[in-house]
């Protein structure tokens, strides 16, 4: 208990350093900005809310806060941010003007130093390796959920599907080339996908699937209902199961049983939930052997009910590969996947919306999940590729406050040849500020309820609650 308490609070502060770390380099790309360009640097603050500890040197304020989160740069001269950096200490009328490529300048060095420290953890990933397991790689169906739109379009587990409503696919999951992200950007009434079976090329029209969902979770979003394929592996044998009475071991493949080929775990738990008291014989294969092993099911305690099962667990992760992407690739497939996602969310027909994005704690909870597995590190390293650089296009949105905000403005200052009136530019900046944090509240609302206990007990009071339950795909 002791030890998972620990590696608990190992975790925390792992992702706690690697996410601040993220925030802190994009302010500092602005502060050393700014110190070239003979700025007024107010304030450089790592953390927000009260000071733990501060120390002005050279006319600069240096503090560490008290919310373990994030970090900024007060500088008066580029725009009023008092809504979140604080009342500034002295009279920005006084300070003296500065230009529009200046203030570009300064603006635009905070993406820039996002981008620089996504390549520096590519090289990384490059150097070390990236994990990619089966499910991330392949395009071949694993499992067909039955009554699936995608089972009534004639889908089958060994289809290998080549593209997606009009586009080539490269993996089941993720956000470039992939079916799943192509599934839930479509937008059409049915989806074309294209596949391959026994060497013939088919395509079929398939009605997309979304569970209904209550007002407090985020809208469901298009799906097939198919899963890829994945080697089953055993990871353990139960004591005195027929599994462990069988002769089964962790590390055997389950190919098949009665003579059909299996693609996904699933394929063999579904089937004995069907055939309860049925013996059958899996085909295995172990340290390059093949076996016929016979085995009968049993009623074994599973999530407090007994359920007919053989007492094994499956090794979650497959097969996985280590792959070496290069740096320039890395960064290259995290913008494309962004620009993806900010066009679904503007689309008006897109089932993607602003609420289906994650927010800090969605982020800590994805870097948490990342740092569990064996090699947690190398798949942090890579996730934080991508979020650098989501970061910093999202900071280069034209919005006052952020980063392509002050671009916007300086812009303007310079086609007028004078500045924004300080009153109106502090309206602007306060007036969105307040919704960009009121929309940061919207999305942790969402992103709380993804946390493992917080989903349990909604699963519950949905479940006793009158009327239409959600359906959970």
């Amino acid at each position: 208990m002791i030890l998972h308490i620990a590696r608990v609070i190992f975790i925390l502060l792992e992702v706690l350093i690697l996410f601040n770390l993220l925030i802190v380099v994009h302010e500092l790309g602005h502060f050393l900005a700014a110190r070239w360009r003979g700025l007024y640097i107010e304030k450089f603050g790592v953390w927000f809310g009260k000071p733990l500890w501060k120390k002005t040197i050279n006319g600069v304020q240096y503090s560490l806060g008290s919310l373990p989160f994030g970090g900024f740069v007060a500088l008066p001269q580029l725009a009023p941010m008092d809504i979140i950096e604080g009342k500034a200490d002295l009279d920005r009328a006084k300070l003296p003007k500065i230009s529009a490529l200046d203030k570009i300048i300064v603006a635009v060095a905070g993406p820039v130093f996002s981008l620089l420290l996504a390549l520096f953890f590519a090289g990384i990933v490059w150097a070390v390796g990236h994990p990619v397991s089966e499910g991330d790689s392949t395009t071949v169906v694993g499992y067909v959920m039955p009554g699936s739109p995608a089972e009534k379009a004639g889908l089958q587990p060994g289809d290998k599907i080549l593209s997606v409503d009009g586009k080539p696919v490269r993996r089941f999951m993720g956000m470039n080339d992939s079916i799943s992200w192509d599934v839930v950007r479509s937008e059409g009434d049915k989806i074309a996908v294209k596949f391959q079976r026994d060497g013939k090329v088919q395509t079929v029209s398939v009605e997309p699937y979304k569970a209904e969902t209550r007002g407090w979770r985020r809208k469901s979003i298009r799906q097939l209902l198919i899963y890829p394929a994945e080697t089953p592996i055993i990871e353990k044998v139960e004591a005195k199961s027929p599994a462990a009475a069988a002769g089964l071991r962790p590390g055997d493949i389950i190919r098949g049983f009665n003579q059909t080929p299996i693609y996904n775990p699933i394929a063999l738990l579904e089937y004995i939930s069907k055939h309860p008291n049925e013996e059958l014989v899996l085909h295995v294969e172990r340290n390059g052997s093949k076996l016929d092993i016979p085995v009968k099911p049993t009623l074994l305690p599973t999530a407090g009910e007994m359920k007919p099962r053989i007492g094994i667990q499956w090794d979650t992760s497959g097969i996985v590969s280590i792959q070496h992407p290069n740096p320039i690739e890395q960064v290259y497939n995290s913008v494309t996947s962004t620009l993806k996602t900010i066009g679904a969310v503007a689309s008006p027909k897109s089932d993607v919306k602003l609420q289906h994005l994650s927010g800090p704690v969605g982020i800590g909870r994805i870097y948490y999940l990342l740092f569990q597995s064996e090699r947690g590190w190398q798949l942090a390293l890579w996730f934080s590729v991508i979020l650098n650089v989501n970061l910093a296009i999202l900071n280069l949105l034209p919005i006052p406050v952020l980063d392509g905000g002050h671009i916007v403005l300086a812009l303007i200052e310079s086609v007028r040849r004078k500045p924004v009136n300080m009153r109106v530019l502090e309206v602007i900046q306060t007036s969105c500020a307040v919704l960009i944090i009121g929309y940061m509240l919207y999305i942790t609302f969402f992103d709380v309820q993804d946390l493992p206990f917080v989903r349990k007990k909604l699963d519950q009071f949905e479940a006793q609650s009158p009327g239409k339950n959600s359906q959970t795909p």
